[in-house]
């Protein structure tokens, strides 16, 4: 792996820079955090803004509607994003990050060509809809239950921590089109659908977080009909169709944030010199300092995967991250607690302040270590696929 950025890609740099210089400044306010309805509407304003100028998909496969650009442009063009302070994905990150990269890998031409360009442009939403009541971790125990009658499936079950439900135009859903059996494991007899979610039968019920925000959501599902030419891969190949999804949701999708993070604990020094803390508190100092080499090393981990995928290719011409994407997973979702724990040093008593940036990251960081697959389920993924140890009974 190189670390260096060659003349072609700085120059790639430099021409994305100009752009945003422009283009950010003339962005409307942004709207509040909890208004999901006019965060959708901001965040594909963006999307529309970046698609107008050729950096919608900028990574995706140029036959998906990309620009087929490598996987380090891509780093490039989270890394200057974030530093002009420009919109991240927000509403539009399953359709953009999951189900989109799921699709133009594992998609038929007509999926492709129907659902993908909807999604650069900004115009359609997707949620997710994997997780049940009683199948987190263990996402191979899902119960919703799809039965074939013709040319569609008729779907029934419920679903939980569907995020963004409540905005989205479409659902990329995990459901189980044949019962388990001695002769069918729980991760056979899985199928990947995507489901509209204006479809008849389909109840949204949002979840308020512990931020009080509502991004996530139950959802009901009382035989909804979806047609079978939406399943994306094989009847009962779903297993393995979703285990391209969580390859992206794991490798790739936090790259962005620890640009974020990066630029968090700045700030942080930064306000610990203004209210004297930097000077007082040599433990502080210490544990700044460390976070800065944590995240210095979770950006070139980030390097290193992007550099295994773009050398190994994927599905549809997409570079599909490989298991490095657990380990940077599983450290970053533990990095991410401590920098704000870190911050709510630095803030003193008005870490308590529940408006304040920080304290609302330091609520949401919570969940990092179980979404996108716990940090238990991570711990096993690389003791038995890099490790190479006995698997788990």
């Amino acid at each position: 792996m190189d670390l260096r950025y060659t003349e072609d890609e700085e120059a790639f740099r430099a021409r994305l820079k100009q752009w945003l210089a422009k283009a950010v400044p003339e962005l409307p306010p942004a709207p509040d955090p909890l208004d999901w309805p006019g965060r959708r509407a901001y965040d594909t304003a963006w999307q529309r803004m970046l698609y107008g100028a050729g950096y919608a998909g900028l990574h995706w496969p140029a036959d998906a509607g990309g620009r087929g650009a490598t996987p380090t442009q891509h780093l490039i063009f989270l890394e200057e994003t974030e530093r002009a302070g420009a919109p991240y994905v927000g509403a539009n990150f399953v359709g953009l990050l999951h189900a989109g990269p799921t699709i133009a890998a594992e998609g038929t031409a007509e999926q492709r060509a129907r659902w993908l360009p909807p999604v650069l442009r900004g115009d359609e939403i997707w949620c997710q809809g994997f997780s049940e009541p009683g199948a987190g971790s263990d996402l191979a125990s899902l119960r919703t239950r799809a039965v074939r009658d013709g040319d569609h499936y008729v779907v029934s079950g419920s679903k939980i921590w569907t995020s963004h439900a409540e905005v989205a135009d479409w659902c990329e859903l995990l459901v189980r089109t044949e019962p388990v059996s001695e002769a069918v494991p729980k991760h056979r007899g899985i199928s990947w659908l995507a489901m509209p979610m204006d479809a008849p039968g389909v109840t949204v019920r949002p979840l308020r977080t512990l931020a009080g925000s509502t991004e996530f959501a139950e959802m009901f599902l009382d035989e909804v009909r979806i047609p079978v030419t939406d399943r994306v891969g094989a009847e009962n190949d779903g297993w393995r169709v979703t285990m391209v999804t969580l390859s992206f949701e794991r490798g790739t999708a936090f790259v962005g944030e620890v640009v974020a993070c990066r630029r968090t604990l700045g700030e942080l020094a930064r306000t610990a010199r203004e209210n004297g803390r930097w000077e007082d508190d040599p433990a502080l100092r210490r544990r700044l300092g460390r976070l800065g080499a944590e995240f210095a090393a979770l950006w070139r981990l980030t390097q290193w995967n992007v550099s295994e995928s773009q050398g190994g290719g994927g599905g549809g011409g997409f570079a599909v991250p490989g298991i490095g994407g657990s380990v940077f997973k599983l450290r970053y979702s533990q990095a991410r607690q401590e920098l704000y724990e870190a911050a709510a040093e630095v803030l003193g008593p008005d870490a308590l302040d529940l408006a304040h940036p920080w304290n609302q990251d330091r609520l949401s960081s919570l969940s990092y270590t179980i979404a996108a697959g716990t940090s238990q389920i991570q711990q096993n993924i690389v003791a038995e696929r890099i490790l190479g140890l006995p698997k788990e009974r």
